[in-house]
């Protein structure tokens, strides 16, 4: 099986994007709170990940993703825009892979490939957040980030009911 992880630029993520669809319903539709709600079919995510793509053309976004045999099956980003005085710093935006695709170690490679282009594009420090008790959550701190705490009732779950949301940040570069 041969496993890939590439930075994309904004070509090749228009190209992907019927593979990022899926990537990202298949997320949702397994439970992981995304900022979407159900029901979630692949093309609901059409618009979503246009605007990641106008991002990333406008060098606001890294897109990484995960493929397997040439499919793509995961994804991170980091938005890089910042204000003048966070000129340094990024948000990890989602790490998604998809369930057929997961126990491979593409998180952790994803991970890896885009702390160190954000590190490349002088990021020193990365924030993130994520649901509070969710598989996810619990993966970050074995990839080095540290926990800051908990915000109570920040989003909702793609089926309803309040999602508490954690705080990661990891300084990289």
């Amino acid at each position: 099986m041969t496993t890939t992880i590439r930075i994309l630029d904004a070509a090749q993520a228009r190209t992907a994007i019927p593979d990022l669809c899926e990537t990202l319903s298949d997320c949702i539709n397994g439970g992981a709170s995304l900022g979407f709600m159900l029901p979630f079919a692949p093309k609901d995510g059409e618009a979503y990940w246009g605007d990641i793509a106008d991002q990333v053309e406008k060098g606001g976004i890294i897109l990484g993703v995960a493929e397997v045999e040439g499919r793509v099956v995961g994804t991170a980003q980091v938005g890089l825009v910042a204000r003048p005085n966070q000129p340094h710093r990024g948000d990890l935006m989602k790490l998604l892979v998809h369930r057929s695709a997961r126990g491979l170690g593409l998180s952790r490679k994803l991970m890896a490939a885009v702390e160190e282009e954000a590190a490349s594009r002088g990021r020193t420090l990365l924030v993130l957040d994520t649901a509070t008790g969710s598989e996810a959550e619990k993966i970050y701190p074995r990839f080095g980030w540290q926990r800051v705490g908990v915000i109570p009732d920040y989003a909702l779950w793609p089926q309803g009911g309040f999602c508490d949301t954690t705080i990661f940040y990891k300084r990289i570069g």
